[in-house]
């Protein structure tokens, strides 16, 4: 394997200026490796060839986790080999194991600035300034250009959520690749997706708290206003109201409350607030 500058062994001692520090100017992979460790061999030459590629914007930072044992006990090291990418000083990402090239370059992606990136964050200033049509085409553009760059599919459908342009923010999140589909951001993006679907053509609150002050068991009412509610961060109204939709009819909207309950999980991540709510699910399911 030939020399690189990108790619250096790094021991307890510089660890803070060769990983901590440089993480502030470029993203670095920390690679906890050990002699006696084959899979390590075989990761080895993958991460060299990209960060040769990548040509500066990506340092990797070898650690020989036998030499450096109290390092790889800072970090929690279990398995060999463990990659850890380091930004702005912090551990942002991570991998244990011998990955394909193609999954390492994909969480590289996520986190080495693109030439794009300068028309996204022009998008989301004109955003911020409540221009969103502006904002969409310079993101459309960013996609055309470089439809490799992650960070713009999450803001796009963000917008077009907001614009009311569901059936494009859908149609974005469902032709993602299997990796990308799992991701938390795009989980989240479809849970958003899933009530503004519902809110859309739904009437304004007023309205549908009359439609159940004159009719309680209105279930399409009930799942109209929780899906308003949730999008507008009335989170345990609006999941009540899904629980009472599962308490009614199971069969109404092929189970929706349940449905939209785990929407609203997605929504809240590890908020607190859905451990009561889940175990009323479990027990309505069981």
């Amino acid at each position: 394997m030939s020399e690189s500058p990108y790619v250096y062994d790094v021991t307890e001692a510089e660890f803070t200026e060769k990983v901590i520090g440089k993480s502030n100017e470029v993203p670095v992979l920390a690679d906890f490796w050990a002699d006696w460790c084959g899979p390590c061999r075989m990761l080895a030459p993958i991460l060299h060839k990209l960060a040769d590629e990548y040509a500066g914007k990506l340092i990797v930072a070898k650690i020989n986790s036998d030499a450096e044992q109290a390092l790889a006990a800072r970090y929690g090291i279990r398995s060999l080999p463990t990659v850890k990418l380091f930004k702005n000083g912090q551990v942002v990402d991570e991998f244990m194991g011998v990955q394909p090239e193609s999954q390492i370059r994909a969480l590289l992606d996520r986190h080495i600035p693109r030439e794009s990136d300068a028309l996204r964050e022009e998008a989301l200033a004109a955003w911020r300034s409540g221009n969103a049509d502006a904002a969409l085409a310079l993101l459309r553009k960013a996609m055309k250009e470089d439809p490799g760059n992650e960070r713009l599919l999450p803001d796009l459908v963000q917008i077009l959520l907001a614009k009311g342009e569901v059936e494009e923010a859908q149609a974005l999140l469902q032709n993602l690749p299997a990796n990308r589909a799992e991701d938390a951001d795009i989980k989240r993006l479809k849970a958003l997706a899933h009530f503004a679907a519902i809110a859309r053509d739904a009437p304004d609150v007023a309205t549908l708290k009359q439609r159940l002050e004159t009719d309680p068991e209105d279930l399409q009412a009930k799942e109209q206003l929780a899906a308003r509610w949730i999008l507008d961060g009335q989170y345990e109204a609006g999941m009540d109201l899904l629980l009472e939709i599962m308490r009614k009819d199971r069969k109404y909207g092929d189970d929706a409350g349940r449905k939209g309950l785990l929407a609203a999980f997605e929504l809240l991540g590890d908020d607190p607030r859905i451990v009561p709510y889940r175990r009323q699910m479990f027990n309505l399911l069981h």
